[in-house]
């Protein structure tokens, strides 16, 4: 059997009496897009958080390409990373939040290259190089040298996503990328992401955008109260649910 490129097992996490998730395992394989759908506090950025390490699980495993995250295995006994070990682990994933977060005072170009140079160590000459191919992908190519204040906010979450994947992370992490944009900036965003789809590029992607869930995700899971209610091809899942709290919910949405 081909082990899952992330595998998500009994994953459970609380902030003080609120349970945010409950048992939460998922699939997701190389290549593949995952879009998580459902109401505000359902879990579903959590999840993400708890896939990047932003936030520590309280029980259950997460594994990445294989290797178990957050913690590791010595003489039979499982030992929690430290804060190091993390920040090295963490570098597999890139990940694009509702908020831009772009360093105000830097070039987009500079904001692309500042994560290579400065936590990978790699050469200035190469990751400016591979900065301005990535800019180009976005179709930024002419915003090298622009600051953020102008940009638009669909142009700056371009460049948060040419940002992330300047790391060359194994998997991409989208908390609802478009949440905050205008909603003429919203195809902008929306383009870059289907075009890394094709690419195979493996993605999580916490979305209200029902029609990218449907055209891109080879799996759309809705969560509810910290739990996975749903899950399934975009199809079934968006034009066919079989439970009731995804159908109230699709029609909440769509209303």
């Amino acid at each position: 059997m081909i082990q899952p490129f992330v595998a998500i097992r009994n994953v459970s996490k609380a902030f003080g009496k609120f349970q945010a998730l409950q048992n939460v395992s998922l699939d997701v394989q190389a290549g593949q897009v995952l879009c998580l759908i459902g109401a505000s506090g359902s879990g579903k950025t959590t999840l993400l958080r708890c896939v990047n390490q932003l936030v520590r699980i309280d029980r259950g495993g997460i594994w990445l390409d294989g290797d178990l995250l957050g913690m590791r295995v010595q003489n039979g006994r499982l030992h929690v990373l430290n804060d190091a070990e993390i920040a090295r682990q963490r570098l597999s994933t890139g990940m694009v939040f509702q908020r831009f977060n772009l360093f105000p005072h830097m070039t987009a170009l500079q904001n692309v290259a500042e994560g290579p140079v400065q936590v990978q160590r790699r050469k200035a000459g190469e990751v400016k190089a591979e900065a301005l191919e990535l800019l180009a992908r976005v179709g930024l190519a002419d915003k090298a040298a622009n600051y953020p204040s102008q940009l638009s906010g669909g142009q700056q979450q371009r460049v948060a996503i040419a940002r992330a994947l300047a790391m060359r992370p194994k998997l991409m992490l989208f908390d609802e990328p478009t949440s905050a944009l205008d909603p003429e900036l919203v195809g902008e965003v929306l383009a870059v992401m289907k075009e890394l789809a094709r690419s195979h590029m493996t993605m999580i992607v916490v979305t209200h955008e029902l029609g990218f869930a449907r055209e891109v995700a080879d799996r759309v899971v809705y969560m509810d109260a910290g739990r996975i209610v749903e899950e399934g091809p975009p199809g079934q899942v968006l034009s066919a649910p079989n439970e009731a709290r995804t159908k109230a919910f699709l029609s909440a949405v769509l209303a």
